[in-house]
C-alpha cells in the first residue's frame, strides 16, 4: 500500500438490537434441533452493526444490517412452521430512526455515497439494507450465492425475496490463492480494490460462504470484520463458536483468526453483534477524524 490515505475513516452504524438464545451465542453439547425448541432464555440485547469504511475510491459498507420492515410488516417473514423457527431463533427491536439510511446520515454521509456493500453472508440481519442500495455494487461470495438455489433456503435462514431484488448489481467473488504475507495464515483472499487496503477472506462455518474483511491502513491497527463468526470477541479468544452452522468449519475459521491475532497482536476483531465492538473500533481509530 503505497498511498498513505487509502482508508480515511472507519465507523459503525447500528440498526437496533437483537437477542438470541444462549446456545446460539456459544455452542454446547446440544445440537440446534434440540436447543431451538427447548430454550426458554434469551441473551442480553446485541447491536445489529454494519461497518462504514471511507476509502479513497468511495464509501464501502461491510454488511447492511436488519430491515425495520421485519418488525413492522406481518408478512416480512415466511409463514407457517418456518415462521415459528424464525421467531424462536431471534427477536429484534428496531426503532423508527434505526434504518440504514438514517444511520449513514448520522455519520455525516448519505446513502447515495455508498459505492460498494459487502455482504458477509445472506442471513436476514446482514441483508436488510439491500433495498436502499440499488445504486451500489453488492459483493458476496460465489459460494454463499450458490446456497440460494439449494433446497428449502428459507429453512436455512435465506429469504430469497428479500435478497435477489430487481436492479441490484451483484458482484459474486471467489477468493483465490494469495502470496500476501499480511493475510497469513489464510491462503486464499480477494483484494477488493487491488491496493491491499481491503481484503476479503473466506471464513465459512456459520454459512458455507461467509467472508470476513481485513482493513489495513498505515498507522492504523489492522481491523478484522468477521460477521457472525463470533458474537463476542472474548468467546472467540477462548475458542468458543456459535451454535448455528458447521461447528467443525467454525472452529477451523476461528483458529485461523486466532492465529492471525498471534501474528498481529494489535489486530482488532469486529463481529457484527458484539456489544463491545463500537468502543473497540473507536479506540483503534482514535487518531482518525471521526464523523458524527
Amino acid at each position: 500500500m503505497s498511498d498513505n490515505n487509502l482508508i480515511r475513516n472507519v465507523s459503525v452504524v447500528s440498526t437496533g438490537h437483537v437477542q438470541i438464545r444462549p446456545d446460539h451465542e456459544a455452542s454446547t453439547w446440544r445440537p440446534m434441533f434440540l436447543w431451538l425448541p427447548a430454550s426458554r432464555q434469551w441473551t442480553g440485547p446485541k447491536p445489529i452493526n454494519a461497518y462504514v469504511i471511507e476509502h479513497r475510491d468511495g464509501i464501502v459498507l461491510f454488511d447492511t444490517t436488519q430491515d425495520r420492515a421485519s418488525v413492522t410488516e406481518p408478512d416480512y417473514f415466511p409463514g407457517g412452521f418456518t415462521k415459528v423457527l424464525y421467531d424462536r431463533l431471534a427477536r429484534f427491536e428496531i426503532g423508527p430512526t434505526e434504518t440504514l439510511t438514517a444511520g449513514i446520515d448520522r455519520l455525516g454521509y448519505s446513502i447515495g455515497d455508498v459505492s460498494t456493500a459487502i455482504v458477509s453472508h445472506l442471513h436476514q440481519d446482514h441483508i436488510g439494507g439491500l433495498g436502499e442500495l440499488g445504486h451500489a455494487d453488492i459483493v458476496v461470495s460465489q459460494t454463499e450465492w450458490d446456497t440460494l438455489s439449494s433446497p428449502l433456503p428459507e429453512l436455512r435462514g435465506l429469504m430469497t425475496r428479500h435478497i435477489d431484488l430487481p436492479g441490484l448489481r451483484w458482484q459474486r467473488v471467489q477468493p483465490g490463492p494469495t502470496d500476501d504475507p499480511g493475510v497469513l495464515p489464510f491462503r486464499n483472499s480477494h483484494d477488493l480494490f487491488d491496493d491491499g487496503s481491503m481484503v476479503l477472506l473466506p471464513t465459512p462455518g456459520h454459512t458455507s460462504g461467509s467472508m470476513s474483511l481485513l482493513v489495513r491502513q498505515a498507522g492504523l491497527p489492522p481491523l478484522m470484520m468477521v460477521g457472525d463468526l463470533t458474537y463476542d470477541v472474548h468467546l472467540m479468544e477462548h475458542g468458543h463458536v456459535p451454535g448455528v452452522g458447521s461447528r467443525r468449519r467454525l472452529r477451523e475459521a476461528t483458529a485461523l483468526i486466532n492465529q492471525m491475532r498471534q501474528l498481529y497482536p494489535d489486530l482488532v476483531v469486529l463481529p457484527a453483534h458484539d456489544p463491545g465492538a463500537a468502543d473497540r473500533l473507536a479506540r483503534a481509530t482514535g487518531h482518525l477524524v471521526q464523523k458524527s
